[in-house]
């Protein structure tokens, strides 16, 4: 919950000094700037538990420059089906299944209007994404002595960073003099990523064996490569490899 407080005081504090560098912008100059900037929110996310917010503000007349804001609570696997399809290995889909994951995300973006004028029409908006995504939940493993088996449960925990960069498609519309509807039609991007995942626990030799046996079924994780070391106080799992992903949704904004 501190994680979350403390990313919605960046949003605002963001938020917050863009507002206050327009105005003393408009001071400075003697002049308004009402009507260069847009706040937006993007309602089509709260369906993935996700909170997108974005600041658009022109600086020619059809070329704007904008920051996308995203954070997410930590919840169940998101489209949970499509990711269980994805995964062949059944052992790994049991394993990951109980996760829950929460992220954060920055993307700023260039956006180029091909209509008449800025905040209007179709545009192509080239962009860069930080996000990182978090994870925690427990790992299973069966440890087998002397012919007897019983099953044991690691708590793993930890953050993966991706960098990616893409190109958005999308349209945006005037719906009174103060608000907009801009449709992020499509936003393909790819990138690098890494990270770890790791917990503590006391183990015995027979433990270590097992769990580092059952680990490789994290191996068959899409896209990602897994590199694991265990010992007799826990286990760490890093991550390093693509990133792939796509931007849509559909945001609600209000000009000043």
């Amino acid at each position: 919950m501190k994680k979350i407080f403390t990313k919605n005081s960046i949003i605002l504090s963001i938020l917050l000094f863009f507002c206050i560098a327009g105005k003393v912008n408009a001071q400075e100059n003697g002049t308004e700037t009402a009507g260069k900037n847009l706040v937006k929110w993007n309602v089509g996310a709260i369906f993935l538990n996700n909170y997108s917010f974005q600041y658009e503000r022109a600086i020619a007349p059809k070329i704007s420059v904008a920051l996308g804001l995203r954070f997410s609570p930590k919840s169940s696997l998101p489209f949970k089906s499509s990711i269980e399809k994805s995964i062949d290995n059944d052992d790994t889909w049991n394993n990951i299944k109980d996760f829950k994951t929460g992220n954060f995300a920055l993307t700023p973006e260039v956006r180029f209007y091909l209509g008449k004028g800025g905040f209007r029409g179709f545009y192509i908006a080239p962009f860069v994404r930080y996000a990182t995504y978090s994870a925690e939940g427990p790992f299973t493993f069966d440890v087998n002595v002397a012919g007897t088996t019983r099953t044991e449960t690691m708590p793993l925990s930890g953050d993966i960073t991706a960098l990616t960069g893409g190109v958005l498609f999308g349209a945006q519309w005037k719906l009174s003099k103060l608000v907009y509807l801009d449709w992020w039609i499509l936003g393909p991007n790819y990138g690098t990523s890494s990270g770890s995942i790791s917990g503590k626990k006391s183990l015995n030799s027979d433990e270590q064996a097992a769990l580092r046996d059952a680990l490789t079924d994290l191996d068959d994780l899409p896209l990602v490569k897994t590199k694991y070391t265990v010992d007799n106080e826990g286990a760490k799992v890093d991550f390093d490899g693509p990133w792939a992903g796509l931007r849509g949704g559909l945001s609600i904004g209000f000009r000043f």
